[in-house]
């Protein structure tokens, strides 16, 4: 399982950051980063979920305002938006 973060859509209401330890504030830019994310397109950041992180991390995606957060599966289906 893995996070797909678009950063670009991201408005800074850091509710990821208080649901996953996965995202972390960064004040500087008003946005939240993804901890360990490889930037795999323009803005896009992409990592794998550890095992005992996937519930936390759905819910990071869940309570996200803007949709900025995707949990896809092995296969790359879209678990959470």
């Amino acid at each position: 399982m893995r996070v797909e973060y678009d950063r670009d859509t991201c408005i800074g209401m850091f509710q990821c950051v208080d649901e996953w330890e996965g995202f972390e504030k960064n004040v500087d830019d008003g946005k939240a980063d993804l901890v360990d994310g490889e930037e795999t397109d323009d803005g896009v950041f992409v990592r794998e979920i550890p095992e005992d992180a996937e519930f936390d991390a759905k819910f990071a995606a869940r309570v996200c305002p803007v949709e900025a957060i995707r949990i896809l599966d092995d296969d790359g289906e879209q678990l959470v938006p």
